[in-house]
């Protein structure tokens, strides 16, 4: 059983349009079956990866999409860059179905990948990894020109002296910002970056993330940062997006989310970052469920300590967190959470 849902995510109440809308996405992999099993009828079970998620992007915005490895936030950004088509629902960039038109879109919107040694080819030098984006789109104009350009705005200064140079012979943080480099060759309007600073020393961290707001100020670019790190969030983030087996399960400005949060997973995730609160934090049990076997009712209730304290039975709701699939509930304006703690004014 599912409550029907009195709030969404959507921004549009401020009176700007969205330059994304993602609207009731569902993204599910199929997985193997033998051929023994095929023949006696066995189905192939199914992977809910990405379960219903709506979401809306402002011009100019950085939006943190948070939450634990497998919880679906990948695959979101992989959907939204046009990597992956939903089996449901739609994606809409300045209100235009992205795949009506996917080859001016991917000039439009740019991704940045998470490792950034596996996302540069080891044979070609830095100018060529720059300059095959350029290459593939057709872009006209000085193609040297175009690259310093991209190099110089992601840092990389003088742009010439990295020209002939290999990803081997870069640092880390370097490799980083030649991937950003090869984004901004295509002058783009958005840039998804998954985990853009997970494989970077600490003291290298802060420059890509400067880097990451300077550009969304100089340029105006519109960002979505896929992260497992709230710290990272509140660095850089307008407003964070909490996704928990495949759903939204809290959403609003990052002062908000990350200050007063109201849905049990997300006081969990901030419960281990390491300025939280010392060394006396409770630690969140568990592994996240089989995608496959989603539970009923919400689907943090096997690990929710609400639930696992008898706090959810003192307060009369365990019965509705164990069998009713709760929508986003409006805290506030702006603020939405999934929790069946909402409705009666309760925090986690």
């Amino acid at each position: 059983m599912r409550e029907p849902a009195p709030a969404t995510t959507s921004t549009a109440e401020a009176g700007l349009r969205p330059i994304l809308e993602v609207k009731d996405i569902h993204v599910s992999f199929a997985g193997r079956v033998g051929l023994g099993a095929g023949l006696v009828g066995r189905k192939a079970s199914v992977a809910r990866a990405v379960d219903g998620v709506s979401l809306e992007l402002q011009r100019g915005e950085i939006l943190a999409l948070a939450g634990e490895s497998g919880c679906g936030k990948t695959t979101t950004a992989r959907a939204v860059m046009g990597l992956e088509r939903p089996q449901r629902g739609e994606i809409l960039y300045e209100s235009e179905r992205i795949w009506k038109r996917l080859r001016p879109y991917r000039r439009k919107v740019q991704m940045v990948f998470q490792a950034p040694t596996g996302a540069l080819n080891p044979r070609q030098t830095i100018y060529e990894s720059v300059a095959e984006g350029l290459r593939i789109h057709r872009v006209h104009g000085d193609e040297r020109s175009q690259v310093a350009r991209a190099l110089a705005n992601a840092g990389m200064r003088p742009p010439e002296r990295f020209f002939l140079n290999y990803p081997h012979e870069l640092s880390g943080g370097q490799r980083q910002r030649v991937v950003i480099a090869g984004a901004l060759a295509l002058e783009p309007e958005m840039i998804v970056a998954d985990e853009p600073v997970s494989n970077l020393d600490a003291s290298v961290r802060g420059e890509i993330l400067g880097l990451l707001m300077e550009l969304r100020g100089r340029l105006g670019l519109t960002i979505l940062v896929v992260t497992h790190d709230l710290g990272l969030a509140w660095t850089i983030a307008d407003r964070v997006a909490v996704m928990y087996l495949g759903r939204i399960v809290e959403i609003g400005p990052a002062e908000e989310v990350l200050l007063r949060p109201r849905h049990p997973y997300t006081r969990a995730l901030l419960d281990v970052v390491p300025e939280a609160g010392g060394l006396e934090r409770p630690i969140l049990q568990g592994e996240p469920p089989d995608p496959t076997r989603i539970p009923t009712g919400c689907r943090f209730h096997p690990r929710c300590p609400v639930v696992a304290s008898g706090r959810a039975r003192q307060l009369g709701i365990e019965d509705k967190c164990l069998g009713v699939d709760l929508d986003l509930l409006a805290v506030q304006q702006g603020h939405l959470a999934a929790c069946h703690l909402t409705p009666i004014g309760e925090q986690p």
